[in-house]
């Protein structure tokens, strides 16, 4: 299992915290900020993103990133060169990003690169609520042959855990004082 450390919150002048901890992997919510901090500290981490994905902002992606998180739209599958994840709403809601569990098979043809799969369970005061969707997201990811499993944050990724993840999302919990 890998643990990314999410740097969303993470000023560029607070990577170097990151560096000294012996972090290896950080992954980036805005394009923006990940070309900032990757021209500050490229060589000390491997970087993934894991924010929604723009088409326009895939090149820059492609030559920063080894993996993208978040992959749910068609013009980005077609201009991303790095592996991806594809991002599924398992909750169905409208404010989280990914596509329908219906439209997977579908999606699945648009590129090679696919590796496995990514969820955002609705956010939770009991980890253990997450547990069906990432069971869910184990499920169909077998069923599609994919071996990637990008699932739980700093509130659920004990169940995440369990549940097979192979990567997890963690930031409030490495950073809490």
């Amino acid at each position: 299992m890998t643990i990314v450390a999410a740097t969303k919150y993470v000023d560029l002048r607070d990577m170097e915290v990151l560096v000294r901890a012996g972090v290896e992997v950080v992954g980036e919510n805005r394009a923006q900020d990940l070309e900032r901090k990757h021209a500050e500290y490229g060589d000390a981490f491997r970087w993934h993103f894991i924010g929604h994905l723009q088409s326009n902002k895939a090149k820059m992606v492609n030559r920063i990133c080894e993996l993208v998180h978040s992959l749910d739209s068609e013009s980005a599958a077609r201009k991303l060169a790095v592996p991806a994840l594809v991002e599924v709403n398992l909750s169905g809601e409208e404010s989280k990003s990914g596509i329908a569990p219906d439209d997977l098979p579908g999606f699945l043809k648009l590129s090679s690169g696919i590796r496995g799969l990514m969820t955002m369970p609705p956010e939770v005061s009991e980890p253990e609520t997450s547990r069906p969707y990432f069971r869910r997201l184990r499920e169909l990811a077998q069923e599609h042959g994919l071996r990637e499993l990008s699932m739980g944050t700093s509130q659920d990724y004990q169940v995440a855990a369990e549940e097979g993840a192979t990567l997890i999302r963690v930031g409030s919990v490495l950073y809490r004082e």
